[in-house]
């Protein structure tokens, strides 16, 4: 008996499956934690709900019908591939392939089942990097309608077009894991959405307070590590690239950070290095790295790191008080800035930096081994592939987002009440992050627009924008925002 078919790898497999777990974590709990203690209090359990609840929803869509989209055949021409199931024995077990890279890769030697697995952590974080961008107002009814549709119109589309082999695959854009595919996507989708839905109560915009520092620093800390397997495990191999690709992650993401903590110091208002700052800054170096990480070398790396932070400080800084349409959209989180802008400046910069001599798969005979280069390097065509590309993804990207939401509005409301979002969770989910303990009595439930809430023995009360009493009711608020 044999563990092991002719073609598998038990190196390349345990590898495969540890990144793709790698990249899990960041997802489930890196981001729920991370989002939860960046928030307020009052909407820390919508938005574990909503981390959670996509990554369910996009591990269904995607063994049912997206993975082929992605990865599979094509069926329209070089934009997407054939939708299909991949959940029998062969969608699981029988040796992986990408029909339209035969040839130009190495032949995978690891099971279907684990590219399926590791492409699925890339398609899940996806969605949840733009909850940052609606979170405190978006219907949780409607985030679940609109995953699987958001996966299936858009993502699946950016992964045909870049990864699958698709039409700028052809053209030779470079996109190591997801600068393009994954945080331009996501920065774009994001904004667009907060347009769509609308801004959060006055009060909430102006009293943003995060409710758990330490809380975010254990996800900023997984987020960072979690990120090894993103950038590490994107060769399909556990070969010396791999490694170049991880160290370059962190190489660039420690000069962001400290660039961000500088800037800080030097140029904000108050001249004081914030924790939320520097976990911006690690963002950035994260995102801007991830399309390059593998075709740059450490110089590149650092240089990334360094001018995505920077560029990105400006940008939050002046574009939200000054610049329409940034000063009209309350994307909560700054999703836009260090995902979409950083996402796009990652990848511009690869069209500059990528090392001809960084070798991402080792030639053999006649067939020369598998390298890029970017403008200073010698080929500037690059570029502009990459600007190309990143134009694709914002103007699609963008219109599929505007549509699905637009679509799902002719059915149901896309924003809760605002007697909802002033209450916050325990509206929306029954419970809330952080219970007060009322010993001396139980508590009982009154009826207000929008549904139940705790009343206790004290008063308390919860207004609009407009200054009007939606709730009095007994007992300590839930939270110290009124929550």
């Amino acid at each position: 008996m044999n563990p092991y078919p002719a073609w598998l790898s038990p190196g390349d497999n345990a590898w495969q499956l540890t990144a793709a777990t790698l990249v899990g974590l960041m997802s489930i709990p890196a981001l729920a934690v991370l989002y939860a203690g960046v928030v307020q209090r009052k909407w820390a359990v919508n938005t574990m709900m909503m981390v959670f609840s996509a990554f369910c929803l996009t591990l269904i869509a995607w063994v049912l019908w997206a993975f082929k989209m992605g990865f599979g055949p094509p069926w329209i021409h070089t934009f997407v591939g054939r939708p299909g199931p991949v959940v029998g024995q062969a969608g699981e077990q029988a040796r992986a392939g990408i029909p339209l890279l035969g040839g130009l890769m190495p032949r995978f030697r690891f099971p279907e089942g684990s590219l399926v697995y590791f492409q699925f952590v890339f398609a899940a974080i996806t969605p949840i990097l733009f909850i940052g961008s609606v979170i405190g107002r978006i219907r949780f009814k409607v985030w679940l309608l609109f995953v699987p549709l958001w996966i299936t119109f858009a993502y699946a589309v950016n992964a045909f077009l870049l990864w699958g082999g698709g039409f700028w695959a052809g053209q030779g854009a470079l996109d190591y894991s997801g600068g393009y595919v994954i945080h331009l996507a996501a920065g774009v989708s994001g904004f667009v959405a907060a347009a769509v839905v609308g801004p959060r109560l006055r009060r909430d915009r102006e009293k943003a307070t995060p409710n758990s520092l330490p809380f975010a620093a254990v996800g900023a800390g997984i987020l960072w590590l979690g990120w090894n397997g993103f950038n590490g495990g994107d060769p399909y191999f556990a070969g010396a690239d791999a490694a170049a690709a991880v160290v370059n992650t962190n190489l660039a993401t420690a000069v962001a950070m400290m660039t961000w903590i500088v800037m800080d110091m030097l140029l904000s208002e108050h001249k004081k290095p914030t924790f939320l700052g520097g976990v911006n800054g690690m963002i950035c170096g994260l995102v801007g790295i991830t399309p390059a990480a593998g075709y740059v070398n450490g110089v590149g790396a650092m240089v990334i790191g360094l001018v995505d932070s920077a560029v990105v400080w400006v940008l939050f800084a002046y574009l939200p008080k000054k610049v329409w349409p940034f000063n009209k959209v309350d994307d909560a989180l700054g999703v836009v800035y260090t995902h979409g802008f950083a996402g796009l400046l990652g990848g511009l910069l690869v069209g500059l930096l990528a090392d001809p001599r960084m070798i991402v798969y080792l030639g053999a005979g006649r067939t020369p081994g598998v390298t890029a280069a970017g403008l200073l390097y010698g080929h500037p065509r690059q570029l502009l592939i990459q600007a190309g590309a990143a134009l694709t993804v914002i103007a699609w990207d963008g219109l599929v987002t505007f549509l699905i939401l637009r679509g799902i509005g002719l059915f149901m409301k896309l924003r809760e009440p605002d007697a909802v979002l002033a209450a916050g969770d325990v509206q929306v989910h029954g419970e809330v992050a952080y219970p007060m303990e009322e010993p001396e009595a139980e508590p009982v439930f009154g009826d207000i627009p929008g549904g139940p809430v705790p009343a206790h023995h004290h008063h308390h009360e919860l207004v609009t924008d407009d200054g009007k009493v939606l709730v009095t009711s007994g007992g300590k608020p839930l939270g110290r925002d009124g929550g």
